[in-house]
């Protein structure tokens, strides 16, 4: 049975003159109060994958991990995205459940892993391992392993539902409220270890083990993650199995084939390869901003690589707070433009959003006052907002609806493997840049301004129209 959350949004006859040929689907309009049920949980899911990007560099350098080994931890996310989002969408794809649906009972086993590991990873020195050894290394490899499996299980469900539910006039709004929840989680899971410093937290520890601060702020984190699952969880209810092959004009009486992963691959869509390609780039760029972001700030502003140092420490609360400007500019960025953007313009703000991010990460090279830092940070937060919102709309508008869900996995290894390839060159771009930190944000800048050129690639299909309108 369908949702009441639902019910009112049930569409009226087409009343657009094109052919049924012209419409890839006749997804009803939905309510504002239904898009914002299916992309707040995201607020929680990020404050997850936010803490991890602005407390992971700190936290492996604080344990005692080798500045120029950081590129092995950065490894393990996006290695974990690679394997966990497609397995997810293939499998949701062929899920039902009367009660929880497709792709519910995916986030209910996600987010309370995700909560545990949470708790676990920022304990990695304190469990007697002692400074910069092995056990304490490898087990803070294992924990932010798990985390970012788990975390993983969790995204995707809030990635496909929009695929699944949302038409076309409405799904750049529906990615770029996402987006914002999800800088807006970013915000909240950014600014703890500053707020709890004011309040009288310690933000240093003996060496080797993770200051006071932060492991609170993964607490927090963890408790918060959980409440906007069960929100989003009991609140969204998806179309089952009939409504949406009729909404998405599937033959359930036809023979469905079950393609493999490989197979989908082979058989991905033009624009699959196409922002891919983009995405080489700007994912490239980002993972050099979350390993040495820190460093780089504790160097040019506080004029420090001392770790177990206050200014270090203070270097890492700092980012923390840049990081929820960021994502600040981003929510803004994206309530106030994004979401009223024209459709037809997607490549154009592509590249906007490319370019303010390769001016944020140069700025971030050059700018040795803490306060100046914010300006890029700015620009980086739209860039990162924008790279994701734009990549999703162009991408999901040539799906069908079948396979969506493994589609929409796959489509994650554009963004995981980019971050691979960062990670392993950084061990031949370190060292041959004087093992500078500052200096692979620049490279980040670089790699981000190919990036703008790289979108001329896409061959962007004009958006369908015609679809049917709510009450």
């Amino acid at each position: 049975m369908e949702s009441k959350l639902h019910s009112t949004s049930v569409p009226k006859k087409n009343v657009a003159k094109k052919s049924s040929a012209q419409i890839t689907n006749s997804l009803p309009s939905l309510s504002l109060k239904t898009i914002f049920a299916m992309t707040f949980g995201f607020f929680g899911v990020n404050m997850a994958f936010s803490l991890q990007s602005s407390q992971m560099g700190r936290i492996f350098q604080t344990i005692g991990a080798d500045p120029t080994k950081l590129g092995f931890f950065f490894i393990l996310p996006p290695l974990a995205g690679m394997i966990v989002q497609p397995l997810v969408g293939k499998y949701s794809d062929l899920t039902w459940s009367n009660k929880f649906g497709r792709r519910m009972p995916y986030l209910m086993i996600g987010a309370p892993i995700a909560a545990l590991v949470m708790v676990l990873l920022p304990n990695s020195g304190s469990f007697g391992f002692g400074y910069a050894s092995i056990a304490a290394l490898t087990f803070g490899a294992i924990a932010i392993l798990f985390m970012d499996l788990s975390s993983n299980v969790c995204m995707q469900p809030f990635k496909m539902i929009i695929g699944d539910m949302v038409n076309e006039d409405q799904k750049d709004l529906a990615w770029s409220w996402q987006q914002s929840f999800s800088n807006l989680g970013g915000v909240i899971a950014t600014i703890f270890p500053f707020l709890l410093t004011i309040l009288g937290v310690a933000n240093v520890a003996k060496q080797g083990e993770v200051p006071l601060s932060v492991r609170l702020s993964f607490y927090i984190g963890a408790a918060i993650l959980l409440a906007t699952s069960i929100y989003t969880i009991v609140t969204v209810k998806e179309y089952n199995p009939d409504s949406y092959a009729k909404y998405h004009h599937i033959n359930t009486k036809a023979h469905q084939d079950k393609p493999s992963l490989w197979e989908l691959v082979k058989k991905a869509p033009r624009s699959f390869w196409e922002v891919s390609f983009v995405q080489l780039f700007d994912w490239f760029a980002f993972q050099y901003l979350w390993t040495y972001a820190t460093g780089a700030i504790a160097k040019n502003v506080w004029n420090t690589a001392d770790t177990a140092s206050a200014g270090y420490q203070a270097a890492g609360n700092w980012y923390g707070i840049l990081t929820c400007i960021q994502s600040l500019a981003a929510v803004v960025w994206g309530f106030l433009v994004l979401s009223k953007t024209n459709p037809y313009k997607r490549k154009f703000w592509f590249r906007i959003g490319l370019f303010f991010g390769a001016l944020g990460f140069i700025g971030v090279f050059f700018v040795h006052d803490q306060y100046l830092l914010i300006l890029p940070f700015c620009l980086i937060g739209i860039s990162y907002l924008t790279m994701q919102t734009e990549a999703f709309s162009i991408f999901t508008s040539s799906l069908d609806g079948k396979n969506e869900g493994a589609y929409m996995g796959l489509f994650n290894c554009g963004i995981c493997l980019p971050q691979i390839i960062a990670s392993v060159a950084s061990f031949a771009i370190f060292p041959l840049i004087n093992k500078s930190m500052p200096g692979m944000i620049l490279v980040a800048g670089i790699v981000m301004l190919l990036g703008v050129f790289a979108v001329g690639v896409i061959k962007e299909d004009k958006p369908q129209t015609g679809l049917v309108n709510k009450k």
